[in-house]
């Protein structure tokens, strides 16, 4: 069988192949500490799932509206506004299978042969994947030890071919966040060269210090009509298996996008979506109980990491991530993933599906014991490289 060329280009996604290695070692009764996952430990909120069960039983399983529930579009657009100071109407929100999907549907709206997109690294590994999969060029440009791009970085990367710059703050998979005054600096090149930035929002509500989130897009006209949101309900409310996500951007890209949803996926999961608006209409306590609960265990992850010596990370402000270079080691970010899942029962991220290749991922997205054992087997695997 000949499959399409692009399916040659694209490489498989490491995370999932990780967490499923080490899932399957559970199952033959290993003891595992994953620190691979990609999603809360936390149960969906109780009102959350009764909200999406009066809708079944209230008959909301049929086909819906492409580009979501109207009332979901409006409680969306009421969000944008009130948090992140984002003047949009339903009609400028398309409600996606997840936020993977809604950014698969910017890219291929938006994206075609001979299109640039700059993606700073290390970057969520599924953005440079996509823009190849809608024709494009993935632009990846190399960070310092902040994990941050410069306005002269972001400025000396733009040809005549860019079209989009990828943004992500809280990121995956630093958890680094962009300050108000990166932000404008970051703005001001997106406006003086005239491109569009996609600003990827998605644990916006998993924020650890005195550090704020700032929405691009909010500050100021200019860019905001260069400006697309990627947002979902994965991280802040434990939705990863519902898969609803959104995007808001100008109507014509939003019309865009429905159009392309609407010959793949159609309308997402109708009794999902009314969970979707109880989370967002409901009270917002659930969220800060599992923001607390994450704090603690970053806390205790990093001072951990602190009393190794041979590793340094970037701070973590926001998400649940923490990207730590293992250069001195002298292993490979796979070589070192492979040794430490196989002889020390450890499951980490390799840095270099993240486009870091001397880094690795560790996700704090799960329980304090687990962390504590976890942290406590790799300390030893790195003591003994030494």
């Amino acid at each position: 069988m000949k499959l399409a060329a692009r399916v040659g280009k694209v490489t498989p996604s490491l995370t999932l192949a990780i967490s499923a290695k080490a899932k399957a070692m559970k199952a033959e009764g290993i003891d595992v500490c994953s620190f691979s996952a990609g999603e809360p430990d936390f149960d969906t909120p109780e009102h959350i799932k009764a909200a999406a069960k009066k809708a079944l039983d209230e008959g909301k399983t049929k086909y819906g509206a492409a580009a979501g529930e109207p009332k979901l579009r409006q409680a969306i657009a009421r969000k944008l506004k009130t948090d992140n100071g984002l003047n949009y109407q339903a009609e400028n929100i398309i409600v996606t299978n997840g936020g993977k999907h809604g950014l698969y549907n910017l890219m291929m709206a938006l994206i075609e042969a001979g299109d640039e997109v700059i993606i700073p690294a290390p970057y969520w590994l599924s953005y440079p994947e996509m823009v190849i999969l809608a024709g494009g060029t993935p632009v990846i440009v190399q960070t310092d030890a902040s994990c941050k791009i410069t306005p002269d970085q972001l400025r000396a990367s733009i040809t005549p071919k860019t079209k989009l710059f990828v943004l992500n703050s809280p990121s995956n998979p630093t958890g680094v966040v962009y300050t108000p005054e990166e932000l404008k600096a970051l703005a001001e090149v997106v406006v003086e060269k005239d491109i569009l930035v996609v600003s990827d929002e998605i644990y916006e509500k998993l924020l650890y210090t005195a550090v704020k989130h700032v929405s691009i897009g909010s500050l100021g006209k200019e860019i905001f009509d260069r400006t697309i949101i990627s947002h979902g309900f994965a991280k802040a409310y434990s939705m990863t298996g519902w898969r609803v996500g959104y995007l808001a951007g100008a109507v014509e890209l939003i019309k865009a996008a429905s159009t392309i949803q609407g010959h793949s996926t159609s309308n997402v999961c109708t009794f999902a979506q009314f969970g979707a608006i109880a989370a967002l209409e409901s009270s917002q306590e659930c969220v800060e109980q599992m923001r607390q609960a994450f704090a603690k265990r970053r806390e205790m992850m990093m001072q951990r990491l602190d009393a190794i010596p041979e590793v340094t990370y970037a701070k973590p402000d926001g998400a649940f991530y923490i990207f730590v270079d293992i250069s001195k080691t002298g292993k490979t970010s796979m070589d070192f993933c492979q040794e430490l899942l196989e002889s020390y029962q450890v499951a980490a991220i390799p840095g270099i599906a993240f486009g870091s290749g001397d880094r690795i991922r560790l996700s704090y997205a799960t329980d304090m014991t687990s962390i504590e054992k976890g942290m406590d087997r790799l300390d030893k695997y790195i003591r003994s490289l030494f």
